[in-house]
């Protein structure tokens, strides 16, 4: 069994040392990588795993938002050149792990049956305190769990959507950021085989804010390309346009007092494999205090929406339900009333019916009394003589 990763990346030098080290541990057999013009070292990085003979790097410096058609490329030639069983095509910051953390990739995959053909892999946001620097893996120990109303008061959309697993396959189409193959799933593993992937898309201002300036700028060189003004990408590259980026970062990373608030309501909970497992290439660098102080204007003012839009979100939720509890009560009103007109319509016509029931039996009645006369007299007649 050959299970291959697909790679493209640019400016991952924090992070993508470590994920591909924890992925050749899970038994990943080779990469396929693609360098989108990287300037912080993450080319020499990929460079040293290329001369150790686990991965083959490739370049593609333009920025035009061709992710789909890359990454296809590398996906089929996974199977044309290197017969690939399975392949899973991640970014830099995915690790991907077995539910059942005594278990390996290969492990699973060995057993993963090929009929599937394809499968979504749910991914896992990992939050923590913000931080200027660093790769996150021993600082991003929280799994994001809260619910979409509260990610939206922190400037996000949704959580991560699922990653697309599959099989080895000639002129496969990846697409939606490698959320959507063009194979069909015929299936998808049970808890013993499920996987998992860990995600870190937040792990530094300096990666994030660098990550948002260059998509934000490729959607902008790509005419072709028409996200959605509410595209999460978008929607981040406004901000930093705008100079008010950071406060968001700060903000969508909870505080110590909303982490313990919520490891008690389930909206985090403690996820410490990465951290336990994977040593990080970088240090973490927390914000200096004269930063903090320039955002902490504008992250108070997000605090404060948030209680109004909680507030307003309260009432409109009660409005709602007295509105649907109203339109309940008039349904069930018309239903009630429609019944008892149709039963007052079955009984009248049930009365129709029972009066020509005895009409006719009155009539079958009479009949037999003519027979039985009839039938006496002839009976009289015939023993008479």
């Amino acid at each position: 069994m050959t299970l291959l990763m697909t790679l493209m990346v640019r400016d991952e030098a924090d992070i993508v040392g470590a994920m591909l080290d924890h992925h050749i541990d899970q038994g990943v057999d080779f990469f396929i990588v693609t360098d989108n013009g990287s300037v912080d070292g993450t080319t020499d990085i990929l460079r040293d795993y290329e001369s150790r003979g686990v991965l083959e790097l490739r370049h593609d410096p333009e920025h035009h938002k061709q992710q789909s058609r890359v990454v296809s490329k590398m996906a089929s030639d996974a199977y044309t050149v290197y017969n690939a069983d399975w392949v899973l095509n991640a970014d830099a910051d995915e690790f991907f792990v077995p539910v059942d953390r005594s278990r390996s990739l290969r492990d699973v995959f060995r057993e993963m049956p090929r009929s599937f053909g394809a499968f979504q892999v749910p991914v896992v946001n990992l939050t923590g305190p913000p931080a200027s620097t660093g790769s996150g893996l021993q600082r991003l120990v929280y799994r994001d769990n809260r619910p979409i109303q509260a990610l939206e008061l922190v400037g996000l959309r949704a959580h991560a959507s699922p990653d697309a697993v599959h099989v080895g396959k000639k002129d496969v189409i990846v697409a939606q950021g490698n959320h959507e193959v063009n194979i069909a799933s015929a299936g998808s593993p049970g808890p013993e085989l499920a996987i998992e992937v860990l995600h870190l898309p937040w792990r530094s201002w300096t990666q994030f804010s660098n990550k948002v300036a260059v998509s934000g700028r490729a959607y902008e060189s790509s005419p072709d390309a028409t996200p959605s003004p509410n595209h999460h990408g978008m929607r981040d590259y406004a901000r930093f346009k705008a100079n008010t980026l950071l406060p968001f970062y700060i903000r969508r990373h909870p505080s110590s007092e909303e982490i313990e608030e919520g490891l008690a309501d389930g909206s985090f909970a403690l996820e410490e494999f990465l951290s336990h497992s994977r040593p990080s290439p970088v240090g973490d660098q927390a914000f200096d205090s004269h930063t903090l102080d320039s955002a902490r204007p504008v992250v108070d003012a997000l605090e404060d929406l948030q209680h109004v839009y909680l507030r307003l979100l309260s009432e409109a939720e009660r409005s709602t339900r007295l509105a649907a509890e109203e339109a309940f009560a008039q349904e069930l009103h018309e239903a009630t009333t429609l019944r008892d007109t149709r039963i007052a319509e079955l009984e009248t016509s049930l009365d129709r019916t029972l009066e020509h029931v005895a009409h006719v039996e009155a009539e079958l009645t009479s009949v037999r009394n003519s027979i039985e006369i009839r039938m006496g007299s002839r009976l009289r007649r015939l023993l008479r003589r």
